[in-house]
């Protein structure tokens, strides 16, 4: 609007001006020399006043762009006096001053963050100027990691650490690249990446190194805690059903040395037991030995092998010790003449760790009950199945269970499943999982 008012006062004088030159043109031609110096006088005011009228807009906004090229945000500007136009503009001056002044504060507290959060990191960071070496930023860890002091240009380095400069700043890493470098009695190992940016004319390299020592020896460390836990985890797994078989074979043993008459040992059930236990030991041992390289594994020990018997090792096993919990398991097969070509040891472990987890869920449900059973399904595929009515597995952690050491359990490793899942991977197959919490489980082996 105050745009608007000033053309209407700008075309006002300029119609002015024009009537007062007509009028002076008419009274120089009927030469009336009185009006002649009258109408003059008036056109040189209002030529005077006009170019007056239009400087002054012209004026602040010269003073304004000088203000803005020596970037003097901090001016102001006075907008309670002057004309009213003038007054208007510079109101849209101060404006505009206080909107810069706020971005830069912005901008400001934006650097001030960034840089902050740079300087917390444990990972080396410097920008310079390819050209000169001046360097734009650095943080601490950049010196740190190297060992050398803060410096304002690379050729500090370059003097005191000839390979090292050559290393970190010659030498182009335009995608990370792992190397050691030598430090004052020392070696560390660093991954370092660089990229190369442009500001106006100037070029830029900015450079990234990440001590990797510390990190590699922290995950060692992490891995063998996690290894032993392991192996742990899957040995205990094993040696607890076959204590309770050896204890129960011993005690049937002891009756039958104490009380020959009145015992009678079936020499059939003791060969069983003890063949289960040699086998169950032999298959451990190959745990152990196949676990270390499991992820590598690519021809496992495969024998044609009756489901029939596989589960009357596992109910021969672990029948005993879960009886003792008061929970019942059953066993059953679609057809005695199911057959399956697999490492006999190592499905027997995926079975005793889905039995053994069947076992912990059903130990505060009433009429606890665990079943094992084989079928083929419409497809031909063989599944093995191991369901219990125990306190099911949670919706919200379901999709994890499989997850290497992700566990609910206060005192599992979270391998066992991860492990099953593993093995059941080298047999080609699957294993799913059905459950609903409260109600129970199903696991499902699928070759």
């Amino acid at each position: 609007m105050n745009y608007r008012a000033y053309i209407f006062k700008l075309f006002l004088r300029i119609l002015l001006i024009v009537t007062t030159t007509l009028a002076l043109v008419y009274t120089i031609y009927n030469d009336k020399t009185v009006y002649i110096v009258v109408i003059s006088i008036g056109l040189i005011y209002l030529l005077i006043n006009t170019y007056t009228f239009i400087k002054r807009r012209f004026a602040a906004m010269d003073d304004f762009f000088e203000a803005v090229k020596y970037r003097d945000f901090s001016r102001w500007f006075p907008e309670d006096r002057g004309p009213k136009d003038i007054r208007f503009l510079y109101t849209g001056f101060n404006e505009i001053n206080r909107t810069i002044k706020e971005i830069n504060s912005q901008n400001q507290a934006q650097y001030v963050y960034l840089q902050k959060i740079l300087e917390m990191v444990d990972i080396g960071i410097i920008a310079y100027n390819i050209e000169s070496g001046d360097v734009l930023w650095s943080n601490d860890s950049f010196g740190e990691i190297l060992d050398v002091p803060s410096f304002k240009n690379i050729r500090f380095v370059e003097n005191r650490k000839p390979e090292l400069f050559n290393t970190i700043f010659e030498t182009y890493h335009r995608e990370p690249d792992s190397l050691s470098i030598a430090l004052q009695n020392d070696s560390i190992k660093i991954l370092i990446s660089d990229t190369v940016f442009q500001v106006d004319e100037d070029a830029f390299k900015l450079i990234v190194i990440q001590n990797i020592d510390e990190t590699l020896n922290k995950n060692e460390s992490e891995s063998w805690k996690k290894l032993l836990s392991v192996m742990t985890h899957e040995i205990m797994n094993s040696i607890a059903p076959i204590s309770s078989l050896a204890d129960t074979l011993q005690r049937n043993l002891q009756i039958a040395i104490e009380q020959p008459e009145e015992s009678h040992l079936e020499l059939e059930d003791l060969n069983a037991g003890i063949k289960t236990i040699k086998n169950r030991s032999e298959g451990l041992l190959k745990f152990a030995k196949t676990y270390r390289s499991l992820s590598k594994v690519t021809n496992l020990n495969l024998q044609r092998t009756r489901v029939s018997e596989l589960f009357n090792n596992i109910q021969l096993l672990m029948e005993p010790s879960i009886k003792a919990k008061n929970i019942d398991i059953k066993f059953e097969i679609s057809s005695s003449k199911l057959e399956l070509d697999i490492d006999t040891h190592l499905i027997e472990q995926v079975l005793i760790n889905l039995i053994l987890n069947a076992v912990d869920a059903c130990k505060n449900a009433n009429n606890a009950q665990i079943k094992i059973s084989a079928s083929q399904n419409k497809n031909r595929d063989i599944v093995l199945k191991v369901f219990d009515n125990g306190s099911g597995i949670p919706e919200d952690i379901l999709e994890n269970i499989f997850i290497p050491f992700f566990t609910s359990k206060t005192t599992g490793s979270g391998i066992g499943l991860s492990l099953c899942k593993q093995i059941m991977l080298l047999h080609k197959g699957r294993i799913i999982v059905k459950s609903i919490d409260g109600e129970g489980s199903v696991f499902s082996l699928v070759f």
